[in-house]
């Protein structure tokens, strides 16, 4: 089983919310690029990853596509997968000010 969870915020950028991730779970996050996702970090977390990205992303057409197209106001997104729900993780990210749930699915 694999449980994925998805937030959003207009209220930090992607960098904001790199610092505030940081320091409530104490990970170090790496800056990659994707030509389909644009600048994206990651960190590894003891029973999976998570990610953090702007909702805007380059386009092939020079104009910015939305990545996550049902949340128009969203401009920052983090995602995490774990091997487990980890309601422990859910909890301390729902305490970052400006950071909303948006969507949960297990696989």
């Amino acid at each position: 089983m694999t449980d994925h969870h998805t937030y959003g915020t207009s209220t930090h950028t992607a960098d904001e919310l790199v610092r505030l991730v940081s320091d409530c779970l104490g990970l170090v996050f790496t800056e990659r690029d994707s030509d389909y996702r644009g600048a994206y970090h990651l960190a590894s977390i003891p029973n999976g990853r998570t990610e953090i990205q702007p909702n805007p992303i380059p386009g092939d057409d020079d104009e910015d596509d939305l990545y996550a197209p049902e949340h128009p106001a969203v401009q920052v997104l983090l995602f995490t997968t774990t091997s487990t729900p980890d309601p422990a993780l859910q909890a301390r990210l729902g305490s970052i000010e400006g950071l909303i749930h948006l969507y949960h699915e297990a696989t």
